[in-house]
């Protein structure tokens, strides 16, 4: 533990201006940013009395090794500033609003030839709408199922418009006129946008004009004795009226506006979120965070509105979402909350500013927008309640595992950050490695990274140990070299000095570093440790076999008890590491195994070999192809296509799916499903 007055500036050296401020831990991480009216004022608090700290606050100081600052011209440029370096270094100890679970929404690929519609949960993605969230994916389906009457939008994967396509045949949704069928050219791709392009202004609340519009040709075919169209016409009307049905109208007045509400103790506070549009409810979202400090509702307030508001509009400045953005403006013309934040001026400048409108913050006080708020406060409550019973038994069997290790492994501190190794290959070809990160006992998959080993190993078998010893060497050697850095200094940094660059955040050292292994693996990792010189770092093993933990040192395993919470989190961190290194492995060995039937043709490169795997989907279909079908692949000429044909023709059949399998037991438990790889990147 670190003593603040080792690094507390000089009272007299730090300004009275507005500013922002950042903490550093001793790797020169950033934990936690702020800002102040009164630089001098708010700094100096940090470094009172530090039993009178909120818990929170005593833990940030006593893990930051230095603080700095940065003087701003006025309070809205500071709290401009804050949130851009929250943003940018996701400091451990800010409070970060991330949703209590994944809502789905409605996307509508406006970035494809032939747009889509679908339910999506995740992050947004360029040049793709979005409607919602949504409380649950059933809703937004049934939502489709009725609109796609009257908008017949294509709803099918890239996979089976595709397939349809080369059919030439509409799946049942065509059939049944709820797909107006693009896949086999009942309308083109401008006549298919158009439809696409109703249904979002149909969501985006434009309801009414298209339903008298509708009202109005129904009329005509009538009187057209077209009674025919004028029915289909009447139950279109029908079928967007009980759309709209869906979502009630609690603002009368037809405003627009997001109304916030707070429910909390002293430890967790719960944020909930309506998002009215011309008075209907058209989506909510929660959060449920640690209270950073002592401080109010209104602070609460303060700090959700910059960083929601603020990730809102970036979104809106990298994603096209057209000329139009009426079906839910990021920023509302008004935001209704609990109380409002100490600097509520400087917010709602900031906010004008970014819509480029006037928004207001308010506490409503009568009528609609007090009962609205008010069934906004009840779901907080509830969303509050539902989360302390379902992750209490979590919480606690997390805080007993880290405290389990910590005692069983005699550590100096619970490993809140945890990293572990593994190795995975098929008979010593395609090594890599995969490793993951744990921090406060959950995954943090932005860490994650695989890795593909260089060392030289013999035909048919692979070294373990020498490529754990790899990976080990790779991953440290950066933070070797970050740790050699001369140490930040305490003080004022202009805005526009040269500062040093940050160190990566996968730079900083684990506490315990896993192997998956025995004794072998666990000596090698810790051989290259001292080697380098690090000496902060815990390694330790875990053997599969009867899940022995494996210390330097020790001539024998320590065995750890079979209800052992501790051992229940390395197995977790183990499989997972697993099955993060056999995602990788697939993947390559796959795709080797899939083309090295085309090396050595003359003529063939690899980026023509991947254009002929890729235009005919196999090998299989490559082989049963002709030569004029092949020539016609882009940058295939007749000579190379016949000595295509010629080089297949040699070869033996080849499967239409994926390559046969090695045998039992050659390939690391392949038998271990996999899953969403994580985001790594290779290293």
């Amino acid at each position: 533990m670190a003593d603040p007055t080792t690094y507390r500036p000089a009272p007299g050296s730090i300004p009275t201006d507005p500013g922002v401020y950042k903490f550093r831990d001793e790797h020169r991480r950033v934990i936690y940013v702020g800002k102040a009216k009164n630089l001098r004022s708010r700094l100096t608090s940090y470094f009172a009395d530090i039993t009178s700290l909120h818990p929170r606050t005593r833990q940030m100081v006593t893990t930051a090794a230095s603080v700095e600052w940065t003087v701003v011209g006025t309070e809205v440029e500071a709290l401009q500033l804050e949130y851009n370096w929250i943003k940018e270094f996701d400091p451990r100890f800010n409070v970060r609003y991330r949703d209590d679970k994944s809502y789905p929404m409605l996307a509508v690929t406006l970035n494809e030839e032939y747009p889509r519609l679908f339910v999506y949960r995740g992050p947004r993605r360029r040049g793709v709408r979005y409607f919602g969230p949504y409380a649950h994916a059933w809703a937004i389906r049934e939502t489709v199922d009725l609109l796609t009457r009257v908008f017949p939008a294509r709803t099918c994967s890239a996979g089976v418009f595709k397939r349809h396509r080369q059919i030439d045949r509409p799946c049942l949704l065509g059939y049944i006129d709820k797909c107006s069928a693009p896949c086999v050219g009942r309308v083109d791709a401008e006549e298919h946008r158009e439809i696409v392009e109703d249904f979002c202004d149909f969501l985006a609340g434009r309801t009414d004009l298209m339903i008298r519009k509708m009202e109005r040709d129904m009329t005509v075919a009538a009187e057209d004795l077209d009674f025919e169209r004028a029915a289909r016409l009447r139950d279109d009307i029908g079928a967007m009226r009980r759309a709209m049905e869906k979502q009630a109208v609690v603002l009368g007045d037809g405003t627009t506006a997001d109304v916030i509400a707070l429910a909390g103790d002293q430890l967790e506070v719960s944020v909930q979120v309506f998002h009215v549009r011309d008075g209907r409810v058209r989506g909510q979202r929660g959060w449920v965070v640690e209270r950073s400090d002592n401080g109010t509702d209104g602070d609460v307030v303060g700090e959700f509105v910059t960083q929601f508001y603020g990730a809102q509009v970036d979104f809106d400045a990298t994603v096209d979402v057209g000329t139009d953005r009426a079906h839910g403006e990021s920023i509302p013309r008004e935001v209704l909350v609990p109380e409002l934040p100490s600097d509520a001026e400087e917010l709602e400048e900031w906010l004008s500013g970014l819509r480029g409108s006037r928004v207001r913050l308010r506490v409503p006080q009568r009528g609609d927008k007090k009962a609205l708020f008010e069934t906004v406060a009840r779901n907080a409550g509830e969303a509050l309640a539902q989360h302390k019973l379902r992750r209490a038994g979590d919480l606690t069997t997390r805080s007993a595992a880290l405290t389990e290790l910590q005692e069983s492994l005699l550590l100096d501190q619970a490993p809140l950050r945890i990293e572990c190794v593994d190795i995975s290959h098929v008979q010593g070809t395609d090594v890599v490695a995969s490793l993951v990160v744990f921090e406060d006992g959950l995954p943090r998959k932005s860490d994650y990274r695989h890795y593909s080993i260089r060392h030289a190993a013999g035909e048919g078998h692979s070294d373990d140990v020498a490529s754990i010893a790899e990976v080990t060497r790779r991953r440290f050697l950066r933070h070797r070299t970050d740790s050699d850095a001369p140490p930040p200094v305490s003080g004022e940094i202009s805005a526009a000095a040269d500062t040093p660059a940050q160190p990566r955040k996968f730079a900083y050292p684990p506490n315990l570093y896993v192997v998956d292994g025995g004794a072998p693996q666990v000596h090698a990792a810790a051989a290259v440790l001292d080697e380098l010189g690090i000496t902060d770092v815990s390694v330790i093993g875990l053997a599969k076999r009867l899940e022995e933990v494996w210390v330097p040192g020790d001539d024998d395993p320590m065995i750890l008890p079979r209800n052992s919470q501790a051992l229940f989190l390395l197995q977790r961190v183990r499989d997972e590491a697993h099955r993060f290194a056999i995602t990788f492995h697939r993947s390559k060995r796959s795709k080797r195994m899939t083309e090295s039937v085309l090396d050595g043709v003359p003529g063939l490169g690899r980026t023509r070999r991947t254009a002929l795997v890729t235009h005919f989907g196999s090998v299989a279909r490559l082989r049963e192809a002709s030569l004029d079908e092949i020539s016609q692949v882009p940058g295939i000429g007749l000579t190379t296509a016949r000595a295509v044909k010629s080089a297949l023709s040699d070869e033996a059949p080849v499967p239409e799916q994926t390559p046969t399998p090695a045998p039992a037991g050659a390939e690391k438990e392949m038998t271990v499903a996999t899953g969403d790889a994580g985001r790594g990147g290779d290293e």
